[in-house]
């Protein structure tokens, strides 16, 4: 594999390490900035936010540059995001370097994974993808819990100042490895944006909202829920964000094989091991144990749905892979920002922490009649031609 991929796996590590690591840290956020708990998850809303709305946007204002231009411009971004949350004095600063940070977030993975496919030969396109997505894998898996250590070990700012060497690092990486005689893209806005036509298409797109929503409502609290309701330590709350990541990483793993299996059932089961797991783990929080179990089962099953959720949406949108695939991170993170409001929501009006998870199970079961409608959509259109 070309270094280049290593690179693009470095990149994809910081990004991932940014926007979830301040989860673990939210009751040190607050408290620092003098907030309470659910403004402080705004801020995890507000990159999701900016990731949605950004995501697009960046791809078409770099749809003229060579790749390689775009990904080194990015990352500049990224590196200007991390350093302002740093040094941000108040919580408004920070929002704004959230989401400064978050522009470069979906159009990076957009434009990067175009790029990793395009260094290796054709039989090894996909794990030239996986291996740039690895990056994104680890930062669950050991960015976060050990952003969230340093947090709170060295307080909240620490991990942002390791993440801006990291993006210093993946900068001048980018620029001395990723190839140089590329030629200068002629985009066709007009035929793009025509692709994203058609009910299967918009019913995906929410069905990945809806995921996000589901997840995010129970992970944004994560922190406070662990500290507050079951009573751990803020280093066993580090342990956890491991277990959890390690349940990701596995249910990305058994998802992707059973996406090829079959997409619908895969994704009906995945929506339904959501709602399942969160209610669970509303029951399951007063327990250290039950609260580790369920955890873990909870991440391998919301995992699970991403390759799917993606091979979902490309299937609708296949004319214009690039900006569909781009599209779509902006609808995961449209849904984390629902998530971490749904939550915050549900705490400002006075339930329990325990009852935080509740909100991600309705989230679950309104994607599982998203995934039912449009298969049922697929199957009608599929029955229509046969009889014509």
């Amino acid at each position: 594999m070309p270094l280049a991929l290593l690179i693009l796996a470095l990149s994809s590590f910081a990004i991932g390490t940014t926007e979830f690591v301040i989860m673990g840290l939210l009751p040190e956020v607050a408290s620092d900035l003098s907030v309470t708990i659910p403004q402080a998850g705004w801020l995890v809303s507000g990159y999701a936010l900016a990731v949605a709305i950004g995501a697009p946007i960046m791809a078409v204002s770099t749809a003229h540059l060579r790749r390689r231009s775009a990904l080194i411009m990015l990352m500049g971004f990224f590196i200007l995001g991390n350093l302002l949350c740093a040094i941000a004095p108040d919580y408004w600063m920070l929002m704004v370097a959230r989401i400064v940070t978050a522009l470069c977030h979906g159009a990076f993975f957009g434009i990067g994974s175009v790029v990793a496919a395009s260094l290796v030969a054709e039989d090894r396109k996909a794990r030239a993808v996986a291996l740039m997505f690895t990056g994104l894998t680890l930062a669950n898996v050991l960015g976060v819990p050990l952003g969230t250590a340093f947090g709170q070990a060295f307080g909240w700012r620490a991990p942002f100042w390791i993440v801006t060497l990291l993006g210093v690092a993946s900068i001048a990486g980018l620029i001395a490895v990723l190839p140089k005689n590329e030629e200068v893209r002629n985009g066709n806005l007009a035929r793009e944006i025509s692709a994203l036509r058609g009910t299967g298409l918009w019913l995906s797109l929410l069905t990945t909202v809806f995921f996000s929503a589901a997840m995010f409502a129970l992970f944004t609290y994560i922190a406070p829920m662990l500290r507050d309701v079951t009573g751990v330590s803020p280093e066993t709350v580090t342990w956890t964000l491991l277990s959890i990541g390690v349940g990701l990483t596995i249910g990305n793993l058994i998802g992707g094989k059973l996406a090829d299996w079959r997409l619908g059932t895969t994704l009906a089961g995945v929506f339904i091991a959501i709602a399942a797991t969160s209610a669970i783990f509303s029951v399951t929080v007063h327990s250290f144990i039950g609260a580790e179990i369920t955890l873990f089962l909870w991440a391998a099953a919301a995992f699970a749905a991403v390759p799917a959720l993606q091979i979902n949406v490309v299937a609708f949108g296949k004319d214009a892979p690039n900006l569909v695939s781009t599209i779509n991170i902006g609808a995961f993170n449209a849904g984390n920002a629902l998530g971490a409001w749904l939550g915050g929501v549900v705490i400002d009006q006075g339930f329990a922490l325990s009852q935080v998870p509740l909100a991600g199970a309705a989230m679950a079961i309104l994607g599982l009649v998203t995934v039912l409608l449009t298969f049922a959509a697929v199957r009608s259109k599929d029955e229509a031609l046969a009889s014509s």
